[in-house]
């Protein structure tokens, strides 16, 4: 069954039918719930972990529901040196995106901000 985001508002998002109230990176066959940074509202390489094991080639960042969440340049630089488009958007642009891109059967993953 293919990965959809069916609905977000502020703290909360539907993918697959299933409510997630924390933050949660999403790949095209999983879903990474719980998802926890080194700083909160900041976003570190060593928060991507997982992502980077994955290799997608497109990586879409929700910055929260007012795009409260940082992604420094040096992210951003060191993403794109591993060949890993960066699209960064708040969570309620970055999430119909990511459904797009998932439907063009694209190697897409992303990782979402619920709040703030």
């Amino acid at each position: 069954m293919p990965i959809e985001i069916e609905y977000y508002d502020f703290g909360e998002m539907v993918v697959n039918g299933k409510k997630y109230t924390r933050d949660l990176i999403i790949f095209r066959d999983r879903i990474r719930p719980d998802w926890w940074r080194i700083e909160g509202h900041k976003l570190h390489i060593d928060d991507l972990k997982e992502v980077l094991a994955e290799k997608p080639d497109i990586l879409v960042i929700g910055t929260g529901y007012s795009g409260v969440m940082v992604v420094p340049k040096e992210t951003i630089k060191y993403l794109e040196g591993k060949g890993i488009k960066v699209i960064i958007k708040t969570t309620r642009e970055a999430y119909k995106i990511f459904n797009e891109l998932i439907k063009e059967g694209k190697n897409v993953a992303g990782a979402f901000h619920l709040t703030c």
